[in-house]
């Protein structure tokens, strides 16, 4: 079973059918009905996606993509121990260690984002979708 943590950049792609990246996006998204994968994010990421859906588009849409992510991602709530580790990590940034400590809680095989250099610190391997689409599948 390979778990792929999916970052709020790779969800924005298809929501609001940003070109070049919607097509390897939405190939990665489209996982969540193969058996061999888990796709999970986080509450935040959700957050993120609907606060942006909104404000580009408008508040029934970015409803109903939410309502659609829920039933095809797995949800990772982040909580106080969360929290702690990436505040006690060597993240620069906090919202990616988050990031990054919840794919860990979830046992993510790869985190797959558009911004493979916010995860430098990783430990858990990072790619692109079109990078994870060449190179994995």
């Amino acid at each position: 079973m390979t778990v792929l943590f999916i970052d709020s950049d790779i969800l924005l792609d298809i929501i609001l059918n940003r070109a070049p990246f919607y097509s390897s996006s939405a190939k990665i998204l489209a996982l969540t009905d193969d058996p061999g994968f888990i796709c999970c994010t986080t509450v935040h990421t959700l957050l993120n996606v609907h606060y942006v859906t909104k404000r580009q588009l408008d508040a029934k849409t970015a409803n109903k993509a939410v309502e659609l992510l829920v039933g095809k991602l797995r949800i990772i709530s982040e909580g106080k121990e969360l929290i702690e580790q990436a505040l006690a990590s060597s993240f620069s940034d906090f919202e990616d260690a988050v990031q990054h400590f919840a794919a860990l809680s979830a046992k993510a095989s790869y985190i797959i984002t558009r911004n493979i250099k916010d995860y430098k610190n990783s430990t858990i391997p990072v790619l692109t979708a079109e990078q994870f689409l060449r190179t994995i599948i």
